[in-house]
């Protein structure tokens, strides 16, 4: 396989005019890190040249083999200044011009992204699968083809190719054999082949209700006497196809609509079933037109005077509303207050304030919830004697006099917080503007809660805060006294459908700060190596995942369906501690509240340089301190496991522990509302 890529485009002429002119790559998820080429000219015609740079693959291994995307730049350099644009893609699939790192288990290669921009992406070896034409008939025949190109396995004995459909829930719906119309192998070096296949979309459907349909490819050939499968992530659109169909079916006896298309940002295919309504569905347009319209400006601010006039009106002393993670979860401390309350303070009004986008978190869970932003949710707010929040709520909302605002907060500090913080990586906003707001914000708050005192000194620092500190452990954590039996964890076990006679290795990252694409949107490549570990730990255990809620996007598990299960969506982490027998972690504080188990922990801190000296920095030594082995890859944390099997907990857990965990003992809680409602009329 050659190791130089020529990536070859054209300019205008004019640009060249005293300029020098370079190829530059810029990795994605790792900002700062960028390899630049020269750029030749190889031919001139009439008004345009011809350029060219040449990358090395293998002289700028370290560089490509590394887990990302790289995004294609061209540098304009005229002695004095840079001027710098993206590098548009052509017409055409760029996937088949790979290069494999064959020793490393990688493979790096060119594609056009949903903005039509060139860019590079290194992955795992594996199997990338795409759709190249799609069509839908008036009977609901869905008809499709593309091609696959797998790097992972070649001259395979009777291989077999399925096209496999899950719905949103991730349950199989089916396992179809799919037709190969041509089969290629490259240099030997990976296979590729085309295929085309049909679905009749009525016969899956099962409920009157919303279906979605995901699509995968699934292989299977032997080895050894065995038969072994190996699953694509999710099938994806050619870059240059635009699919949309759509058709009105009776089905059941009911009319239908089927609408096929890609998703926006990372073109899947995906089907969406409904039972159709006319006239639901002129009030859906009518909706999404009345949306677009009270997001502009004049209707926030007549918003802003409502609820600063209705907070004038008297406060209702026995009201309290609660939120979780900006209204996304029912979870984490709030949850842990509103449980007590309700028990034990029955003559309080409870409320619970929710984005109307997470309504689903709180079904079932026989609580009282106001949409966010809606005018009840703004009488609610402006009324309420107590708010309690464990994340910051938006600066424009002001705070009613009577109100009592009780911050919880939502982790033990390891990371600076706030006005300790050295710079600030996030989209929207500059170090300076976001410690101003955050300060403003603080000053909202009557009460602060803290886990133990260590905390207490970094919140009074950090969120300048001068009011009351209930230093009380996090209620939270009562739970872990209260429920840790071994007929809870096996009544979890049971309604989470894991097995119960596999031990539990529970990953719980942090985000990272810089890793964002957009105000709102953050992203998090998962770096734990799933396919070793079910390899050399699959037999004993399973992982659980659970991701941080800036960044709770679902992960494509289906390759490893029955071993790695995601509940990054799952809003309270604490019944996912009580079921597991490790917890993997990084720089998150969830290990704070995982000693309460007295459980071993590992930290893989893969990238520790980086966060420690770009990012927020540490309020103590991590590397000396953490109660638990450091590790920066897969294998070092299978060992990790093995040992802690062998030899349970660290020689520093028990400073650990009582520095930190002192407080708690499963009465938090109780210790909060007493200070809080002390002389309250109502308690």
């Amino acid at each position: 396989m050659e190791t130089e890529m020529i990536i070859s485009f054209d300019i205008k002429l004019n640009l060249l005019d005293g300029n020098k002119l370079l190829l530059q790559l810029n990795k994605r998820n790792n900002q700062g890190k960028k390899l630049v080429f020269p750029v030749k000219t190889k031919k001139i015609k009439n008004s345009h040249a011809l350029m060219e740079a040449e990358i090395d693959l293998e002289k700028n291994k370290i560089f490509f083999s590394e887990i990302d995307v790289l995004d294609v730049y061209i540098i304009i350099n005229n002695g004095k200044s840079e001027s710098k644009y993206r590098l548009k893609s052509k017409n055409e699939p760029l996937e088949f011009k790979l290069y494999i790192y064959e020793s490393l288990g990688k493979t790096v290669y060119p594609y056009t992204t949903n903005k039509y921009n060139l860019s590079f992406k290194t992955i795992r070896n594996g199997i990338i699968a795409r759709v190249s034409e799609v069509h839908l008939d008036r009977e609901g025949l869905l008809s499709f083809s593309g091609y696959v190109i797998n790097t992972q396995q070649k001259n395979e004995i009777n291989p077999k190719r399925y096209l496999v459909v899950t719905n949103h829930d991730s349950e199989l719906m089916e396992e179809m054999p799919l037709r190969i119309l041509d089969t290629k192998e490259f240099q030997k070096d990976y296979s590729l082949y085309y295929y085309s296949g049909e679905m009749f979309l009525p016969k899956y459907i099962q409920t009157d209700g919303l279906e979605f349909f995901r699509f995968y490819i699934k292989e299977t050939y032997e080895k050894d006497t065995k038969i072994i499968e190996k699953y694509s992530p999710r099938v994806q659109v050619s870059p240059f196809e635009d699919i949309s169909h759509e058709a009105l079916i009776y089905i059941k006896g009911l009319k239908r609509k089927i609408i096929v298309k890609q998703t926006k940002s990372k073109k899947f295919l995906s089907t969406k079933i409904y039972v159709y309504n006319r006239r639901r569905e002129w009030n859906s347009q009518i909706k999404i037109k009345l949306k677009k319209w009270k997001n502009k400006k004049m209707l926030k601010r007549i918003y802003k005077v409502l609820f600063k006039l209705t907070s004038m009106l008297p406060v209702k002393k026995n009201t309290v509303i609660f939120e979780s993670f900006l209204g996304k979860q029912y979870s984490d401390n709030p949850r842990a207050l509103y449980e007590y309350m309700k028990e034990n303070y029955p003559n309080y009004k409870l409320y619970w304030s929710v984005d109307k986008r997470y309504l689903h978190n709180f079904e079932g869970k026989n609580v009282e919830v106001v949409k966010r932003f809606s005018i009840k949710w703004m009488f609610v707010m402006a009324r309420a004697n107590y708010w309690v929040s464990n994340s910051r709520l938006p600066l424009w909302i002001p705070k009613p006099r009577n109100t009592k605002y009780i911050q919880t907060w939502h982790g033990t500090p390891l990371k600076k917080l706030a006005a300790d913080m050295d710079e600030v990586h996030m989209p929207g906003t500059d170090t300076i503007k976001y410690k101003e707001n955050f300060l403003k914000e603080s000053s909202k708050w009557d009460y602060l809660i803290s886990p133990n005192s260590y905390s207490s000194e970094i919140f009074e620092r950090a969120f300048d805060f001068r009011k009351k500190m209930i230093e009380s452990g996090y209620p939270r954590n009562d739970v872990l006294y209260r429920d840790n039996s071994n007929e809870k964890i096996e009544e979890l076990k049971v309604q989470f459908k894991l097995p119960s006679d596999k031990k539990i290795i529970l990953y719980a990252p942090t985000w990272r700060d810089n890793q964002f694409y957009g105000r709102g949107k953050y992203k998090f490549n998962l770096e734990l190596d799933l396919p070793l570990m079910r390899e050399q730990l699959g037999d004993e255990y399973i992982v659980v995942l659970r991701m941080h809620y800036l960044v709770a996007e679902n992960f494509d598990l289906t390759p490893y369906e029955g071993f790695a299960y995601d509940f990054s969506n799952y809003e309270d982490i604490r019944e996912l501690y009580l079921i597991s027998d490790f917890l993997v972690t990084d720089y998150s504080s969830v290990f704070f509240d995982y000693a309460n188990l007295r459980k071993p922990m590992i930290f893989y801190v893969y990238d520790i340089e980086e966060y420690r000296d770009k990012l927020r920095g540490f309020y103590f030594d991590f590397e000396k301190k953490a109660p638990g082995p450091l590790v920066k890859t897969t294998k070092e944390v299978i060992g990790a496991i093995k040992v802690a099997e062998l030899e349970g907990l660290s020689v520093d857990f028990e400073n650990f522990y009582k520095r930190f965990c002192y407080l708690e003992c499963g009465k938090s809680s109780e210790r909060v509302w007493k200070e809080v409602l002390k002389g309250d009329i109502n308690s």
